[in-house]
């Protein structure tokens, strides 16, 4: 599925902001700026109007980070999911009915754990029998 120019242009920007707000200099920068703005809040006798606006700027700068953390891990999670996949695919003795397995119903996903978890201890048990 193609995706518009401006769709992909965002995914651009949002991942450059996720990119350079994950670095440690992001941290440092904002830590210095946020403990010079309460040194001059403290000077300047707390006004409420630069309270008010230091406030709803964090809001906003909040909000716009959580979608950017969204778009970057869903991303993220998706890649890592086609890579899981497609090792599925290529591997002779995995279960083929695992890709894809995240769309599944609730039900189905209970049953394949409970396959699971009967799975590893029954290999558990041969292991314990193995030892003796």
């Amino acid at each position: 599925m193609e995706h518009a120019p401006s769709q992909q242009r965002i995914s651009r920007i949002l991942h450059w902001i996720g990119d350079v707000t994950a670095r440690a200099s992001a941290t440092v920068l904002t830590t210095i700026v946020v403990v010079v703005y309460a040194v001059v809040l403290g000077a300047k006798g707390f006004p409420g109007r630069w309270q008010t606006g230091f406030s709803t700027a964090a809001e906003a700068v909040t909000l716009i980070m959580l979608f950017v953390i969204q778009h970057t891990q869903s991303r993220q999670q998706l890649v890592t999911q086609l890579k899981l996949d497609e090792l599925i695919r290529t591997s002779p003795h995995a279960d083929d009915l695992l890709v894809h397995l995240e769309v599944a119903s609730d039900a189905e996903l209970i049953e394949r754990e409970q396959s699971q978890l009967a799975h590893h201890e029954a290999l558990r048990d041969t292991e314990g029998d193995d030892a003796t």
